[in-house]
C-alpha cells in the first residue's frame, strides 16, 4: 500500500478477547439515512471516548456498507467490487446471502468496552436501522474455535497484512479501505466429538493439539486448510480473518463467527466455492458436514478518512443517478482471482 495513502480503519488490529458484531438495516425513509451518514462523522469520536476508560482495552470499530447500504446512503462512485454477497450452494450445503446494509465489528480486551460502545452507536441510531443480527463473541483458550482446532493461524501479519488487506490506488477513491465478508456457522457438537481426534485432524488439514499443518503426502484433498489455501502466479493469496466463538450452551447453540477482510473479495469468494461446490464440485470441505452458515453479507469498510467525509456526502449530488446495486460477480473463466499484484498493479 503506498505510503500516502488515507488512514486505515482498525482493520489490521491484534485478535482481541471480545468482539460484538451487528449487521443492521436501514429505514427507508430519508431522516433514517441521515442519521447513518451522521454516525460516519462521530464514530472515531465515540470509540475514543469510551476506549479512554481502559486504556489497555484495545478497543476499536470498523464500520462497513453493502452494495445497497451504499448505494442508499451515498450514491456514486461506489467501490469497485463492491457488489451483493455471492450465494453458493451444492447438494444440502448452502452460503446463504441475509439482508445487511450496515456492519460494525467491534472488539476489544474485554467485553464491557464492546458492549459500551455498541450502547453508544446504538443511541445515536435509534430507529433509523434495524438489527437484523447481533453476535458477542469470546476468545476461546489459545485461540481455538468451538471444534477445537486454533483460528487464524495462517493470518499475514505486518506489511504483509495492509498488503492483503487494504484496497492501493487500483481504486484510488476508495484506498485505505477493506472488504468485509461475514458469516454465522452453527456447529453440529455432537455429531463433532463423536469423530476421533484422527478423523477431525484430517478434515481441518491440522493437528489438533500442536496446529501444525499436515504433510502434503497425507492431507486431504478435500481438507478445510487445503480447500481455503489460494495461490495464483505461484503466490499464496491471504486474507485477514478475526473469527470468534460464541454460544450458548443451554440452548444448544455452539458457532462461529466468521468475518474475513481482503483487499478483494475475490479471494474469499473462491474460498467459499471451493468449500462448499468443491476443487474440483464434488470435492467439498467435510468441515460443512458438521458445520451450516445461516448468514451471508459483503460489505466495505472504507479508510477513516473517508468514512468521516461520508458523513456529509448527499447521494444526489454524486454523480449519476442511483442504480441499482450491482449483480453478484462471477469468477473469472480462466481461474484468475482477479486482485492484481500486491504492489499496486491495477486490476484487471
Amino acid at each position: 500500500m503506498p505510503q500516502n495513502n488515507p488512514e486505515p480503519q482498525a482493520v489490521v488490529s491484534p485478535i482481541t478477547r471480545s468482539a460484538i458484531f451487528l449487521v443492521a438495516t436501514v429505514g427507508a425513509d430519508n431522516e433514517a439515512a441521515d442519521k447513518v451518514r451522521a454516525l460516519c462523522g462521530k464514530l472515531a469520536d465515540l470509540a475514543r471516548a469510551v476506549g479512554k476508560r481502559v486504556p489497555a482495552g484495545n478497543l476499536s470499530c470498523v464500520c462497513g456498507f453493502s452494495a445497497a447500504g451504499w448505494d442508499r446512503l451515498f450514491g456514486q462512485p461506489r467501490p469497485a467490487e463492491l457488489h451483493p454477497f455471492r450465494e453458493f450452494s451444492a447438494g444440502e450445503r448452502r452460503a446463504p446471502a441475509t439482508p445487511g446494509d450496515l456492519l460494525l465489528h467491534i472488539r476489544a480486551e474485554q467485553m464491557d468496552l464492546c458492549f459500551e460502545l455498541a450502547t453508544h452507536v446504538m443511541a445515536q441510531l435509534g430507529d433509523a436501522v434495524t438489527v437484523v443480527d447481533e453476535v458477542h463473541g469470546f476468545r476461546y483458550f489459545d485461540l481455538r474455535s468451538l471444534v477445537g482446532f486454533v483460528d487464524g493461524t495462517e493470518n499475514p501479519t505486518g506489511r504483509e497484512a495492509l498488503d492483503f488487506t487494504l484496497v492501493d490506488d487500483a481504486d484510488p477513491d476508495f484506498a485505505g479501505g477493506s472488504y468485509v465478508l461475514v458469516q454465522k456457522y452453527l456447529h453440529d457438537m455432537d455429531g463433532w466429538n463423536a469423530l476421533s481426534v484422527e478423523t477431525q485432524e484430517r478434515i481441518i488439514g491440522r493437528t489438533k493439539l500442536s496446529d501444525i499443518e499436515l504433510d502434503e503426502a497425507v492431507k486431504p484433498s478435500n481438507s478445510h486448510s487445503a480447500l481455503t489455501t489460494l495461490e495464483e502466479n505461484g503466490q499464496e493469496i491471504k486474507i485477514l480473518r478475526d473469527n470468534m466463538p460464541f454460544g450458548r450452551p443451554g440452548s444448544g447453540e455452539f458457532g462461529t463467527y466468521f468475518i474475513g477482510y481482503a483487499r478483494s473479495p475475490a479471494p474469499i469468494e473462491q474460498m467459499l466455492e471451493n468449500m462448499v461446490v468443491g476443487r474440483p464440485p464434488g470435492n467439498y470441505d467435510r468441515l460443512l458436514d458438521f458445520s451450516r452458515a445461516v448468514t451471508g453479507g459483503l460489505f466495505f469498510a472504507p479508510s477513516a478518512d473517508l468514512l468521516e467525509a461520508l458523513a456529509e456526502r448527499d447521494p444526489q449530488d454524486t454523480d449519476g443517478s442511483r442504480p441499482d446495486p450491482a449483480p453478484a460477480a462471477r469468477a473469472p473463466h480462466d481461474g484468475s482471482l482477479n486482485i492484481g499484484s500486491l504492489k499496486g498493479n491495477p486490476q484487471q
